[in-house]
């Protein structure tokens, strides 16, 4: 029997949702500052033979935690304790912001889902790019002691909301230029719900400018090529993906995440009630009601680009079973965030035990 899902029905259940995240990412922080997330890495470290070599990178598994969880850096080396292979820090902006007005985090648990109006809230680059240099030294330190690979560390950027969509190349610039050098790789998120006009950058005669800028400009602020990709939504028509995918072909971009949250409600086959939705409000739904359109979404891409793209698949991902679908469908990467809610501290050592077994399983 397994004890979180009691644990999180009577201490967590009743609770507000984003104050549970802040208590239970504390708790977090505070085991690995106490020295216990030392023994955690090393019963949920992944095996050595979980690696993959993806866009330069090694990571120590093929999954990892997506953007949303850690938007500060404030305690992305402890969250490796718990085996994630990367976590993505974000998303962040280039000037610091509070987000929506609270409530703004809503559980659907009878989907297991989550519905969240964030809004980017965050402390801005300047904050947290000395915050991603100090976790990867961190990491850098401890992969030289215990000889297994340093997790890697994504940073996820995205428009300040103050900043009209007329000056968003130069805010996303902003962030790259501060970012950059410390990122093992960029994500630009154009695919946000919860920031007024952000979506409109995936269409193309936004997005072009865009990418292409912030790909000189991680270019011109470090001596190696910062591998970059851009996060798109699943309400995209499938003929909109693949303009995505073709123009960041074009633009010479390593992959795409796929994909964010929706904000779909029809069509999803939801458990909870039309009024239960409905008193959650606007906002993007996560979990197990978008992996349909998600693995869609991958399949889609994997025959349109081939091996020519990084595609890193996140959406309705719970289980080993769903890591290995991601990567058998063409994923290089999973990521997997709403779950975790769920699942407790232990889900991604769960996952990488689940992934050793099926490895295990196909090699007799």
């Amino acid at each position: 029997m397994r004890v979180y899902p009691v644990f999180f029905k009577v201490a967590f259940s009743w609770m507000d949702p984003e104050l549970a995240h802040t208590l239970g990412f504390a708790g977090i922080k505070l085991a690995h500052r106490s020295g216990l997330g030392r023994l955690l890495s090393r019963l949920t470290a992944p095996d050595a033979g979980a690696a993959v070599q993806v866009m330069g990178l090694t990571f120590p598994s093929p999954f990892g935690l997506a953007a949303g969880f850690d938007k500060g850096a404030t305690g992305t080396h402890a969250l490796t304790d718990l085996g994630f292979g990367h976590v993505e820090i974000g998303t962040v902006t280039g000037r610091a912001q509070p987000g929506n007005p609270r409530p703004r985090l809503f559980r659907l648990v009878r989907d297991r889902a989550v519905i969240n109006r964030m809004g980017f809230n965050n402390d801005g680059a300047e904050a947290v790019a000395p915050r991603v240099a100090a976790a990867l030294q961190s990491l850098a330190q401890e992969s030289i002691r215990t000889g297994r690979p340093r997790p890697v560390v994504g940073v996820n950027i995205g428009k300040t909301k103050a900043v009209g969509l007329e000056d968003a190349v130069g805010d996303y610039v902003r962030s790259t230029r501060v970012l950059a050098p410390y990122a093992d790789y960029l994500v630009v998120n154009v695919s946000s719900p919860n920031t007024p006009g952000l979506r409109q950058l995936q269409e193309l005669d936004s997005l072009r400018p865009l990418l292409g800028a912030v790909r000189r400009e991680a270019d011109r602020v470090t001596n190696r090529r910062v591998p970059l990709l851009v996060k798109i939504a699943p309400d995209l028509a499938d003929q909109d993906v693949l303009a995505v995918a073709d123009l960041a072909l074009e633009l010479g971009l390593d992959g795409i995440v796929a994909t964010n949250t929706t904000i779909a409600r029809e069509g999803l086959g939801l458990r909870s009630s039309p009024e239960e939705v409905t008193r959650c409000g606007a906002g993007g739904l996560s979990g197990p009601p978008v992996r349909r359109r998600a693995v869609a979404v991958l399949r889609l891409l994997r025959e349109h680009v081939g091996d020519r793209l990084v595609l890193v698949s996140v959406g309705g991902v719970t289980s080993a079973e769903d890591v290995r679908e991601r990567l058998d469908a063409g994923a290089a990467l999973v990521q997997g965030y709403t779950a975790f809610l769920y699942e407790g501290p232990f889900w991604a050592a769960r996952i990488n035990r689940g992934l050793r077994r099926a490895a295990r399983g196909t090699s007799r």
